[in-house]
């Protein structure tokens, strides 16, 4: 094996060790969010991207980029959230192509109620991922990450 084929392996590897803390903590916030609130992972994490907007909403293509969607994908999210009524479209002013998606109040409020559970969920995912030989090393840089809070 090469060096080429050396650094090839690392990041693979790495990949594979990324892709394993992910899986693990989707996991248990799935199972959580579903269980406490009937919110998807990914129905959350649309609400928390929309929470954190100026103006709360987003174009439908920020969205599927926030979310990590295809845009078809975003568009059947964005109907089933809209049918459940925590998320509403409206036409954009300066360009009546455009489409923006933002919360409603059930939106907030549901987001409000899960936001807490979200963050429990991963701090704990977190710690017990750190149990992990294999994931240790990755679980400490990313509380050693995190920015310093004001």
């Amino acid at each position: 094996m090469g060096i080429a084929d050396s650094a090839v392996e690392v990041r693979a590897s790495g990949w594979r060790t990324l892709a394993a803390l992910h899986g693990h903590i989707e996991s248990a916030l799935e199972r959580e969010l579903v269980r406490r609130h009937e919110l998807s992972v990914v129905e959350f994490t649309v609400l928390d991207a929309l929470s954190r907007q100026d103006g709360w909403h987003m174009r439908m293509s920020q969205l599927a980029r926030a979310a990590a969607l295809s845009s078809s994908a975003t568009t059947r999210l964005v109907n089933r959230l809209e049918d459940r009524g925590l998320l509403t479209r409206v036409l954009c002013a300066d360009d009546r192509r455009g489409i923006y998606t933002e919360l409603t109040d059930r939106g907030w409020a549901l987001y409000r109620e899960a936001a807490p559970t979200h963050d429990e969920v991963l701090e704990e995912s977190l710690q017990s991922a750190g149990d992990v030989p294999e994931l240790a090393p990755l679980v400490g840089f990313l509380h050693q990450a995190q920015p310093a809070r004001v």
